[in-house]
C-alpha cells in the first residue's frame, strides 16, 4: 500500500508516480484561497475529470436498487479477513489487476479493523463493508483499474466530508490515488474526524485568504467553459503579450521617446505606454515642448498617427466594407466579425488584433443596458477605424517595434474610448492630450495612466510644423485667465466668444416685434448659454393686412425695422430654380446616405464660403444638415427636395453671406424683411432661404398686405407666428425706403416744435 507524502509545491500533484521525490501519493486539504490556488484547482479539476472522480456534495448512500443488485451478484456474506475481501473484489470489480485488488483489499481490511477496535460490532462492520463495495462500484469504478499507475488518478472532493466518505477515500489513497479536499469553511469539521491530521495534510501558504463567497466547482466550471469558448473564438494565441505602463516612470512625453529596446528585457512582451495628460504643466512652454516631442517621434521613423479634436467618423464606404450578418448571440457575432481583421502577411499581428478586439468587446458586453444591436454598431466602428489606421500604425511591423497614436481632444466619446482601449492592447504607444482639462469623457480603463496638471490651455491641435507653434507671453496668458474670470457665467461676453448656436422662436404680440427687433440677443427673454452653445431667442413672423388701412403708417413701421444689418426682399419669386447656381450639379454628391458630406463640400473647387471664418463655415453646414433632417420643407426625402435645399443654401445671396460672417451670437442678430404685395407665388427656393435664415438666427419678418398664402405653401408645419393686424390691400407699390419719410418726417417736426414728451 502507498503512504501519503508531503509536497513542495502544488504542481507536485502532476508529477508521475516514479518521478516523485518520494514514491507515494498526495492527500491534501485546501482551506484558503489565492490566485495560485484557483489555478491549481482548475488544473486538478481537469485531471480528475479526465482520469479520476469529482465529488460535489455528499456521496449518495446506496439505495434499495443498488443493494438489491449487490445482493444478487455477491450475496450478503461477510468475513473479516483480507482473502475474503480480495476474492469478492475480483468478482465485483473485475477490471482491477491483482496488485490493485490486493492493495484495495488490505486497505479495506485495515479500515474495518480500526472500526472494530473503536467498538463497532460485526453487523456494523458488515454494513460498512457493503457501503464501501457499493460506493466503489457506483462512484469509483472508473478509476479502480488506474490505482497505483504512473499517471496517478485524482479524487477532488468539494465540501465537508463525512466519516465513512473519508474512510473509503483513505482506502483509495492507500491503493494509489491522489486526493484533494476543498473545504471552503475551514478545517474544524474535518479535525473532528482526524484530530492530528494523520490521514491527510493541510496546505499552508503565506498569502491565503478565505474562499470567495461565490466560489464553487460549478462556478469554476462555468468560467472554464467560458474560457474554452473564448479560446475557440480567439483562435491560436499570439506569442507576444502587452506589458502596458508597468515600465514607465510617469512622464508620458519622456517615456514615449524611450527606445523600445530599453523598456524591458522579456522578449515575449511588447512594452507600450497608454497615458492621458489632463491640463498642462507650464502654459508658456507647453506648445513648444509638444512640438519638439512630435518632431522627435517623427524623426525616429516610428509609425505615427496624430489626430486633433475628434476621430473622423467611419465613412459609408468604410462601413459597407465590414463583412457582417445577422447574429443570434455575442459569441457568434464576434467570431464572424473578427474575420475582418485578416493580416495574411503577418500572422502574429493578426492574432494580436483579434485578441485586442475580442477583449474590448467582451468587456463592453458586461456593462448594464448593453444589447446585441448596440454592440454590433460599436464593433463596426472599431473595425472601420482599425482597418483605416492599421496601414499606417503597423506598416512592416515586427517585434519589438512600437508605433504611436496621439489624440488631442476635449472629450472622448464612447466609441472613441473603445478604440483607444483596443489600441492600448496592441504594440502602440497611445497618448491622449487634453490641455483644456475638460475630463475623460467616456474613457474608463484599468490600464490607463493619468498625468494631471491644474493649469489649462486653449489649444486644439498638436503642433506639427514650425508654423503651428505660437508661444504665448506671460501677459497673453494673464489676459486669457482674465477672460475666463470675466466671460464665464457673468453675462458679459467677448467678441465672437461662441461658435455654435441653437434657435428658439419667440411667441410675441405684434407690438412686441418692434420693441425686441433692435435689442441685442442677450437681453431678450429665454437667452442662455450652455457649455459652447448659445440659445438664440429670435422672431419669425408673418404680418397680414394693414392696421387701420393707414398705408403711410404701414410703410413707416416697416422702414423702422430696416437697418444696415437687414436683408430686404421686395419682389417674388426672389430665387428660382432656373437661376445660375454652380453648386447645383453636385448636390447629389454632397448629400448621401442621409448625411451631409461636409469635407467634400469644403474641398469642392466651386465651394463659395471658403473665405468665411472657419467656425462660420461649419455653422452654415451644420444648419444646412439640420434643415434637411428636420423635414420641415415639403418633399424632403420624397421627391429629391433635399438636393434643392443643398444647392440653395450653398448659393446664398452675397448680402446674407456677409451678414453671417459678421454675426456674433451674443449681440444683435441679422434681420430679414420680406415684403410680398403681389399675387405671384413665392418659389420653393424662397421658402428654403427663409427657413434657413430663421434656423441660422436671423429675425425674419414677412409682410403680406394682401393676406395671401406665401411661405407656408412649402412648409410641412407652421414655423412662424401669424399676425392679422388690419384690412387687406392689393396692388400696393413698395416705396424706396432710402428716401421714404412717411410719419417719421411728421414726428420729427412735431418733436422739434412741441417737445418729445407731447
Amino acid at each position: 500500500m502507498f503512504e501519503h507524502k508531503k509536497i513542495n509545491t502544488l504542481n507536485d500533484f502532476f508529477i508521475e508516480l516514479h518521478k516523485r521525490p518520494e514514491e507515494g501519493i498526495y492527500f491534501y486539504r485546501l482551506n484558503g484561497y489565492s490566485n495560485e490556488i484557483k489555478t491549481f484547482i482548475q488544473n486538478y479539476y481537469e485531471s480528475a475529470r479526465k482520469a479520476g472522480v469529482v465529488i460535489e456534495g455528499k456521496i449518495p448512500n446506496p439505495d434499495e436498487k443498488n443493494l438489491a443488485y449487490y445482493n444478487e451478484i455477491m450475496g450478503m456474506d461477510f468475513q473479516m479477513n483480507p482473502a475474503f475481501i480480495e476474492t469478492a473484489l475480483k468478482k465485483w470489480l473485475p477490471r482491477m489487476n491483482s496488485f490493485q485488488r490486493k492493495n484495495v483489499a488490505y486497505s479495506i481490511y485495515d479500515t474495518l479493523d480500526s472500526l472494530r477496535k473503536s467498538g463497532k460490532n460485526e453487523n456494523m462492520l458488515k454494513n460498512a463493508y457493503i457501503k464501501f463495495m457499493c460506493w466503489l462500484y457506483y462512484k469509483f469504478e472508473r478509476i479502480v483499474n488506474l490505482l497505483g499507475t504512473e499517471k496517478v488518478p485524482k479524487i477532488l472532493y468539494e465540501g465537508e466530508i463525512s466519516q465513512y466518505e473519508l474512510l473509503l477515500i483513505v482506502v483509495l489513497a492507500k491503493a494509489g490515488c491522489d486526493v484533494v479536499l476543498l473545504q471552503y469553511h475551514g478545517d474544524n469539521r474535518y479535525l473532528k474526524l482526524d484530530l492530528t491530521s494523520q490521514l491527510s495534510e493541510e496546505w499552508k501558504a503565506p498569502d491565503l485568504t478565505n474562499f470567495p463567497a461565490d466560489f464553487s466547482l460549478k462556478q469554476l466550471r462555468i468560467q472554464m467553459q467560458e474560457a474554452f469558448e473564448r479560446e475557440r473564438l480567439y483562435g491560436r494565441a499570439s506569442s507576444y503579450k502587452n506589458c502596458t505602463n508597468a515600465w514607465i516612470e510617469g512622464k508620458a512625453l519622456e517615456d514615449i521617446q524611450k527606445d523600445v529596446s530599453t523598456r524591458g528585457a522579456d522578449n515575449s512582451f511588447f512594452y507600450n505606454c497608454y497615458c492621458l495628460i489632463n491640463g498642462v504643466e507650464d502654459k508658456l512652454t507647453y506648445v513648444n515642448q509638444l512640438f519638439l516631442f512630435y518632431q522627435s517621434i517623427a524623426e525616429s521613423k516610428r509609425n505615427l498617427v496624430a489626430i486633433d479634436e475628434k476621430i473622423p467618423l467611419p465613412q459609408p464606404e468604410e462601413i459597407s466594407s465590414v463583412r457582417r450578418k445577422n447574429y443570434m448571440n455575442l459569441e457568434q457575432m464576434l467570431l464572424d466579425l473578427s474575420s475582418n481583421l485578416k493580416v495574411p502577411e503577418n500572422v502574429e499581428l493578426q492574432r494580436l488584433l483579434i485578441k485586442a478586439f475580442m477583449d474590448v468587446m467582451f468587456s463592453e458586453s458586461k456593462k448594464s443596458g448593453m444589447n446585441l444591436n448596440r454592440l454590433l454598431n460599436q464593433a463596426v466602428y472599431l473595425l472601420c477605424w482599425t482597418k483605416r489606421y492599421q496601414r499606417i500604425l503597423f506598416k512592416n511591423w515586427k517585434m519589438p517595434e512600437i508605433s504611436c497614436f496621439f489624440y488631442m481632444t476635449a472629450q472622448v466619446t464612447e466609441n472613441e474610448a473603445l478604440f483607444l482601449q483596443m489600441l492600448a492592447r496592441l504594440p502602440v504607444d497611445v497618448l491622449i492630450l487634453n490641455p483644456q482639462r475638460t475630463g475623460k469623457g467616456e474613457l474608463e480603463d484599468p490600464l490607463l495612466y493619468e498625468e494631471n496638471y491644474s493649469e489649462t490651455l486653449n489649444i486644439k491641435k498638436i503642433p506639427r510644423e514650425n508654423v503651428d507653434v505660437q508661444m504665448g507671453t506671460v501677459a497673453y496668458q494673464a489676459e486669457r485667465e482674465l477672460d475666463t474670470i470675466l466671460y464665464q457665467d457673468t453675462g458679459i461676453y467677448r467678441n465672437q466668444q461662441y461658435q455654435n448656436a441653437s434657435v428658439i422662436n419667440l411667441k410675441t404680440t405684434y407690438e412686441e416685434i418692434g420693441i425686441l427687433w433692435k435689442e441685442e440677443l442677450k437681453y431678450r427673454p429665454n437667452f442662455s448659454t450652455t457649455q459652447d452653445i448659445v440659445n438664440l431667442p429670435v422672431i419669425f413672423a408673418k404680418v397680414c393686412g394693414i392696421k387701420n388701412g393707414d398705408e403711410t403708417a404701414y410703410w413707416t413701421s416697416i422702414k423702422e425695422l430696416i437697418t444696415e444689418d437687414t436683408f430686404v426682399v421686395k419682389h417674388f419669386p426672389f430665387l428660382q430654380a432656373t437661376d445660375e447656381n454652380p453648386m447645383k450639379p453636385y448636390a447629389t454628391e454632397f448629400w448621401k446616405n442621409e448625411r451631409l458630406h461636409k469635407n467634400k463640400i469644403k474641398n469642392h473647387p466651386s465651394y463659395p464660403y471658403a473665405m468665411l471664418r472657419e467656425e462660420m463655415q461649419d455653422y452654415i453646414l451644420d444648419k444646412l444638415e439640420q434643415l434637411i433632417k428636420s423635414r420641415v420643407i415639403s418633399g424632403t426625402f420624397e421627391n429629391g427636395t433635399e438636393y434643392t435645399i443643398v444647392s440653395t443654401v450653398l448659393n446664398l445671396p452675397k448680402e446674407v453671406v456677409r451678414l453671417l460672417q459678421a454675426f456674433d451670437f451674443t449681440k444683435e442678430n441679422p434681420k430679414a424683411v420680406l415684403i410680398h404685395t403681389g399675387e405671384k407665388m413665392i418659389s420653393l427656393e424662397d421658402t428654403i432661404l427663409t427657413a434657413f435664415l430663421n434656423l441660422a438666427g436671423f429675425d425674419v419678418a414677412f409682410f403680406v398686405p394682401t393676406g395671401y398664402q406665401s411661405i407656408e405653401k412649402y412648409f410641412n408645419r407652421k414655423l412662424f407666428d401669424e399676425y392679422q393686424i388690419g384690412e387687406y390691400k392689393y396692388d400696393l407699390q413698395i416705396p424706396d425706403f432710402n428716401h421714404f419719410l412717411g410719419n417719421t418726417w411728421v414726428r420729427k417736426w412735431r418733436d422739434k416744435l412741441l417737445g418729445k414728451g407731447v
